[in-house]
């Protein structure tokens, strides 16, 4: 497919220069190379971009809007639960939103938003699974909210993914826009915090915008491509759900088509992979993975925690022996306490 389209393109080129030869011959002075750059100069842009490449995520905007209140959950111990909307490419997103009852300290509270990590759209519901784990961060005086993407519970659009698709990234943007204008929070100081596929999230998110200034990923999928296609094997098979099938999911496969391998075309590869951009990244770094994780390898973290010190960025790395992908058991308490002390120290 890929040496049908390289040859489909070389027949057109030649076209457009022999038509320009044509041109110029006809109208005396005109400029050969202008005419060329003028008919060919956009295609040949146009095929070497992509949404997913992070200069291009950088070009777009992302305001956010204000947060809406749609319903009030019981509270928490120290805290107030909302389930919440924002506006997103369009889209209404909802999330869950923690905001502690306290008096808010001098410039407002600090803010983390929450990356969870696959689940499947169907069963998603906002207010299941990581409970104890933003009861944790709420419970410290932080506000927490945790987007549903699109296509996730009640959230509008389809469910693109995050490896192969611009969608939940840009609805992450969104939502730190949106809870930057929430009264009583610090706009200066948003964290954020992601859990497999939404440390992916997390990562390309702090190397696309300055707002974030501290992340803490736990089994994240913080690879490049490459490693990705070549050392990720789970401890059973993915498939995609039925309705990740219906809205027409971006795969790697149309990636390779369009652009080829990592071997043949390795700088696109490298533009659409967020570890290679951790020279600009937003802030300093946790990150925690469990030795014994079967779904995402703790090599990823591994590479990024290497990628970070390379460049000479804060990071800091643990590793949990026995722990799954979840870091729960004996795992949890310490994970915890450490990413919340890893906030505290750059957000407060």
């Amino acid at each position: 497919m890929l040496m049908f389209q390289k040859l489909f393109l070389l027949v057109l080129i030649l076209a457009i220069v022999l038509a320009a030869r044509s041109f110029v011959n006809k109208e005396g002075g005109a400029n050969l190379s202008s005419v060329i750059e003028e008919n060919l100069g956009g295609l040949i842009e146009e095929k070497d971009v992509h949404p997913l490449q992070i200069a291009e995520m950088r070009k777009k905007e992302y305001p956010g809007s204000e947060i809406v209140v749609e319903q009030e959950l019981a509270n928490g111990s120290n805290y107030k639960r909302y389930i919440a909307s924002y506006k997103s490419e369009g889209l209404k997103i909802y999330g869950l939103l923690m905001v502690p009852q306290g008096a808010p300290p001098d410039g407002g509270f600090p803010a983390i938003i929450f990356n969870h990590g696959y689940i499947s759209p169907e069963v998603y519901s906002t207010t299941e699974k990581y409970v104890a784990y933003q009861d944790g961060f709420a419970r410290n005086d932080y506000v927490v909210f945790k987007p549903d993407y699109r296509g996730h519970g009640n959230s509008e659009g389809k469910p693109e993914g995050a490896y192969y698709s611009t969608a939940y990234t840009t609805d992450v943007l969104n939502a730190v826009a949106s809870i930057q204008k929430l009264p009583d929070v610090n706009p200066e100081k948003i964290g954020m915090w992601g859990h497999s596929m939404g440390g992916h999230i997390t990562l390309r998110s702090m190397v696309v915008t300055n707002d974030i200034k501290a992340g803490v990923i736990w089994a994240g999928v913080v690879a490049s491509y490459e490693e990705m296609a070549e050392n990720w094997r789970r401890d059973r098979p993915w498939r995609p759900s039925t309705r990740e099938t219906e809205s027409f999911r971006p795969t790697r496969q149309q990636l390779t088509d369009k652009y080829g391998d990592w071997e043949t075309n390795p700088d696109f590869w490298d533009s659409i992979s967020p570890i290679k951009f951790v020279a600009d990244i937003s802030g300093p770094v946790a990150l925690h993975h469990g030795a014994a994780d079967e779904s995402v390898p703790w090599e990823f973290s591994e590479s990024l925690k290497n990628a970070l010190e390379k460049e000479g960025k804060e990071v800091e790395y643990y590793t949990y022996q026995g722990a799954g992908h979840n870091l729960s058991g004996n795992a949890f308490g310490s994970a915890m306490s450490r990413s919340i002390a890893f906030f505290d120290k750059y957000l407060k």
